[in-house]
């Protein structure tokens, strides 16, 4: 399938980078979130990130422009549903999705493909909530994505051939790889990378070590560019605890018991780089370890 125009629902750190590769490679886009802050927000951020690839010469300013022309934000997802592929990068919780899924249902075209960006949740129990399980698949993006060159691409029990290899098709035009993940819990990178950071919970909850050499010794020791916790700020504690969550329920496995100390910030709202505190305190010139 000819895919010429995407729609981005949710215009978050996730939603504005697809929405800025996207436009880069010469789709059509349109960004939709529930607040016109939000939508404001992401367009001021492409910019920027655009401006420095532009200052870093790699991409023209001819393509800048192009790029941000191509891009058309609404607060009305029934202009969303009018494009050739939608990926949904709402945040991780399933029945937020079910419902903007459900939203969309009525004013869809009949190709248009489904997608999510979740990096979690079961993309057959999603697909099966709408009316075309066979053109739904998971559409991964890694943070921050205009960097990132991978990209899972998960097929639910029903996704057919053709809704797979028109994803496959766009990944290639962006210029990134494409990892094939089964559709269990976490698919590949997150099955991996999300429980290595709660056993560095855990090993700071247990004492261990503090913050600091926790990820001093991943980082030194491992050749990790960042340290897990550090890491974990970055994602975000919510995120990494609600990928906790679905692993240990899915899988129904004691090793994926998420830590208390994790759940305990996130109960306190520190929920890293995003909220000024997480296992780093980022309100002065330099960040500071909590523990």
């Amino acid at each position: 399938m000819d895919i010429k125009s995407i729609g981005v629902i949710g215009a978050g750190q996730m939603g504005n980078g697809i929405a800025h590769v996207m436009a880069l490679a010469g789709y059509d886009v349109v960004l939709n979130d529930i607040a016109q802050e939000g939508l404001d927000t992401a367009i001021a951020r492409i910019t920027k990130n655009m401006a420095r690839q532009e200052t870093r010469g790699l991409i023209t300013a001819e393509q800048q422009a192009d790029a941000l022309g191509r891009i058309k934000t609404t607060l009305h997802q029934p202009e969303v549903a009018q494009t050739d592929l939608v990926i949904e990068a709402a945040t991780e919780n399933e029945q937020v999705k079910y419902k903007i899924f459900e939203g969309l249902l009525p004013h869809l075209q009949p190709h248009t493909i489904l997608t999510s960006n979740t990096s979690s949740i079961s993309i057959t129990r999603l697909a099966s909530r709408t009316d075309r399980p066979e053109k739904f698949m998971g559409f991964h993006f890694m943070n921050p994505v205009p960097l990132m060159q991978l990209v899972e691409l998960i097929r639910g029990i029903a996704t057919d051939q053709d809704t797979y290899a028109t994803c496959l098709g766009i990944v290639e035009k962006l210029g990134k790889t494409a990892a094939s993940a089964e559709d269990f819990p976490a698919f590949i990178v997150n099955r991996i990378l999300i429980p290595m950071i709660n056993e560095a919970c855990y090993t700071l909850y247990e004492g261990v070590g503090n913050v600091a050499s926790i990820d001093n010794a991943m980082k030194l020791g491992a050749n990790h560019p960042m340290g897990p916790l550090e890491l974990a700020d970055f994602i975000g504690l919510d995120t990494c605890l609600a990928i906790m969550h679905v692993l240990h329920e899915g899988l129904a496995d004691t090793k994926y018991r998420p830590c208390p100390l994790l759940t305990k910030y996130v109960e306190a709202g520190w929920l890293g780089r995003k909220s000024k505190r997480g296992f780093y305190d980022y309100r002065g010139e330099a960040p500071v370890p909590t523990r």
